[in-house]
């Protein structure tokens, strides 16, 4: 993902911080609450279309996030 990337018209994107086994890790500015804070954007990657495997996926990814 491109730094300067707005997420959900909320998270700008600042840097890369690392891959993990479910997704990206990004560095990112909250535009939404006063004096921008930083905060960590993590994004699914999920590498399967089955949607038994991206539910199990997607709560394991809540769980480390």
């Amino acid at each position: 993902m491109q730094s300067g990337k707005i997420l959900r018209q909320r998270y700008k994107i600042i840097q890369s911080l690392g891959s993990g086994g479910f997704g990206d890790t990004y560095l990112a500015e909250d535009l939404d609450l006063p004096g921008n804070p930083k905060c960590v954007v993590k994004h699914l990657k999920p590498k399967s279309s089955d949607p038994v495997v991206l539910t199990i996926a997607q709560k394991l990814f809540e769980r480390e996030a």
